[in-house]
């Protein structure tokens, strides 16, 4: 189903998205050899409920997962696509790590997530960051009114398959509102013309996921962290966006 929202909507999200913005930037400066992923996401978890907003992944459990995520931030790291669980796993130079946010505020949701690289990274692993923001970067121009899923999906997959990267498929943009997924998930590859047609009022998570290697994923045993099949890295990038009369808005970022 989709639901699209009023102004006034889409003005509790944009104040749940500033929190999300804040919460990233605050990560991002904290990201350092020798920093836990648990003190990463305690952090955040501190900063969302100073703004008067609660943290959205937090014993989120939906139809599937084996148990309520236990953590308020998302943190992936290398091989590590997403949904990866914050523990006492400390960061190490070279290392990427994917750090993925929503806060929920007022009832309504937003959500946006980053690559960073730990200390000095490597050429290889910079140019899959730069790929992903890119592909984020596309998938926001393609979300106009008049245009279609398809005309997103085909973006992300032009921009990363050009570059020599591929696409992961089992895991979606989505619709976010009132739900964290809410109503949709939006493939990150796609026909351009083809799919649902892009409204004001609708709201969408764009969150395209690149990988060095194959597209194909796993689950690890925690049953949550998603990895790359072949073991190599991944990057991902994710704005909340409100389709207007114009260009997207973007509501996960900072002003």
């Amino acid at each position: 189903m989709v639901v699209l929202k009023t102004a006034q909507e889409i003005a509790l999200m944009r104040q749940a998205g500033r929190v999300v913005a804040t919460v990233l930037a605050e990560l991002k400066a904290r990201v350092a050899p020798g920093v836990s992923l648990m003190a990463l996401d305690q952090l955040a978890e501190k900063i969302i409920l100073q703004h008067g907003a609660l943290p959205s992944f937090k014993n989120y459990q939906p139809k599937g997962a084996p148990y309520p995520f236990p953590a308020s931030i998302c943190a992936s790291v290398n091989e590590e696509v997403v949904h990866g669980i914050p523990g006492p796993r400390k960061l190490k130079e070279g290392e990427i790590v994917k750090l993925d946010v929503g806060a929920c505020y007022k009832g309504y949701h937003a959500d946006s997530a980053i690559t960073v690289g730990v200390g000095n990274i490597s050429p290889r692993a910079q140019r899959l960051i730069d790929a992903a923001q890119e592909c984020l970067t596309a998938a926001i121009a393609a979300a106009r009114k008049g245009n279609r899923f398809g005309d997103i999906g085909a973006a992300i997959q032009r921009v990363a398959e050009s570059k020599g990267y591929s696409v992961v498929h089992q895991y979606t943009s989505h619709g976010v509102g009132r739900e964290l997924h809410e109503g949709f998930g939006l493939p990150n590859t796609g026909q351009a013309e083809r799919g649902m047609l892009l409204r004001p009022g609708l709201t969408i998570a764009l969150e395209p996921m690149i990988n060095e290697g194959r597209a194909e994923t796993k689950v690890k045993k925690d049953g949550w962290t998603v990895v790359t099949i072949d073991g190599k890295l991944s990057a991902q990038f994710e704005h909340t966006v409100a389709i207007t009369d114009g260009e997207a808005e973007i509501l996960t970022r900072l002003d």
